[in-house]
């Protein structure tokens, strides 16, 4: 059996008195979708903090972290990408789409502008942005929330990553776009072989693409297994009432959305 991808064990992380998870143990293997469920302050976007190595000064961490495919610890931004719920907070203002999707190839590819500039107008073509030469030339405030969406994930997978995390990547859009992300975001961590850490507080948008799903309640792991199993049988309440609550009269029945 191969190691996996990334082991925690033991985690706590504490901002001041506050624990915001106790003793999380879970692995990530590599090239899995991997759904981190839970409410709000149940401790998930604290996990991809952590990983992804953004956690504030102020926080204080126990336990272990290792990467034994990687054999070393990660270059954030190089060996993992992040996208934030909220592209304001990840886009620069001031710089036009090209330079931002650009400026991480030239860093952690070392490629010169002009082939940056060149793999950031094929990545947008890649995350399906319209008219991806003149978008290169525009600012942020003259994109949608759905298009500044795919440039930040488009900006988050040009070093080419091993590791993908979508912090609540759809939660600020609508339905009809939070669709399209997820389906961009299984088409491209499919193509490249990348692991895709999701974190949601919807268990429904997860439950259709996938693989395994991992709840947590009160900084603390409470369930964790295939996609399949948890929906099917979940052995806690508390991920019994997130299905059950994602469940009316013109839902199908999540189950029915996982593939065999």
């Amino acid at each position: 059996m191969s190691p996996p991808f990334c082991s925690v064990r033991s985690l706590s992380v504490r901002y001041g008195r506050e624990a915001a998870l106790r003793a999380v143990d879970i692995d990530i293997v590599r090239g899995e979708r991997l759904a981190i469920i839970g409410e709000s302050g149940s401790g998930k976007s604290t996990l991809a903090r952590t990983l992804a190595d953004l956690l504030p000064e102020r926080a204080r961490i126990e336990g272990e972290i290792t990467w034994p495919a990687l054999g070393r610890a990660p270059v954030p931004g190089r060996d993992i990408g992040f996208v934030f719920q909220d592209p304001g907070t990840s886009l620069n203002p001031v710089l036009t789409i090209g330079e931002q999707v650009a400026e991480a190839a030239e860093r952690h590819l070392r490629l010169g502008w002009q082939q940056a500039y060149a793999h950031a107008e094929e990545l947008l073509e890649r995350v399906r942005l319209p008219q991806p030469a003149s978008a290169m030339r525009a600012f942020p405030h003259q994109l949608s929330g759905g298009q500044r969406q795919r440039v930040a994930i488009a900006a988050a997978i040009a070093a080419k990553p091993a590791l993908l995390i979508a912090d609540e990547a759809t939660s600020a859009l609508d339905v009809v776009v939070q669709a399209e992300i997820v389906d961009l975001l299984d088409g491209l961590v499919r193509e490249e072989g990348m692991t895709l850490l999701f974190i949601t507080h919807d268990i429904a948008i997860a439950s259709g693409f996938v693989d395994r799903i991992a709840v947590f309640r009160n900084g603390e792991l409470v369930e964790a297994g295939t996609t399949r199993w948890v929906l099917s049988s979940p052995a806690e309440s508390y991920t019994a009432t997130l299905i059950a609550s994602h469940r009316d009269l013109s839902t199908p029945p999540l189950i029915a959305e996982v593939a065999p």
